[in-house]
């Protein structure tokens, strides 16, 4: 295939992202991240922002796993700045899933703190795995001031990325449990009993902490 046929094709594609049909947007996405070609990088990160299916949007950061990380990590940097919170929380994920350490400066509080649930649970996803040797401790402080925070998923989510961190994260939990809020001190006990037990689960580890936690209570009221 000529350079010129090449072009032709790259083009086709791109246009392809924003086809009314989802399955034609992910043929797409598959073809641009099989031929890697770092022109593709603006419009795939562009569509991540908008893109509605789920399964496009994995094939989307697929693709731009395939592209050099020079030339995507900027892109990709630029993105959790966007008033959108898809375009933070899908620049998020594709950082993680890249795993280039050059963009740990660019994993804010503000962005750990997020008050969109998605982006922030993206957030604690990338940092897990961008955090450089040392600054698991301050990372995890800044992790456990969400202990307590949204549904089920969430809480989870928080969880897991705690517990990725390792053994800096046993005297926080520790300091969580004894929170004056019940859903920080129930959230803590739950996030340290999967610690012990990851195999028992999220929701039973969070109805022992329920339990134990309400023990506390009537201890402190006897």
């Amino acid at each position: 295939m000529t350079t010129q046929e090449q072009d032709k094709t790259m083009t086709q594609a791109l246009r392809a992202l924003e086809h009314r049909d989802p399955s034609v947007r992910l043929r797409a996405a598959l073809a641009v991240g099989t031929t890697p070609d770092p022109r593709t990088v603006a419009a795939l990160v562009e569509r991540c922002a908008v893109e509605p299916e789920f399964y496009v949007r994995e094939m989307l950061t697929w693709a731009l796993t395939r592209q050099p990380p020079p030339t995507t990590v900027p892109e990709l940097v630029g993105e959790l700045r966007s008033e959108l919170p898809q375009a933070r929380s899908q620049a998020l994920h594709t950082l993680s899933k890249i795993g280039d350490r050059q963009a740990w400066p660019a994993i804010t509080q503000a962005l750990l703190t997020d008050p969109d649930d998605t982006v922030a649970q993206a957030a604690w996803r990338a940092a897990v795995v961008l955090a450089p040797e040392g600054a698991q401790s301050e990372l995890a402080a800044v992790l456990a001031t969400q202990l307590g925070r949204g549904g089920r998923e969430t809480q989870l989510s928080l969880s897991r990325a705690l517990i990725a961190l390792g053994e800096v994260i046993m005297p926080i939990l520790d300091a969580a449990a004894e929170h004056r809020d019940p859903a920080v001190r129930e959230h803590a006990l739950a996030t340290h009993r999967l610690w012990l037990d990851p195999d028992a689960g999220f929701q039973l580890a969070v109805e022992q902490a329920k339990r134990v936690a309400a023990l506390g209570r009537a201890a402190e009221e006897g």
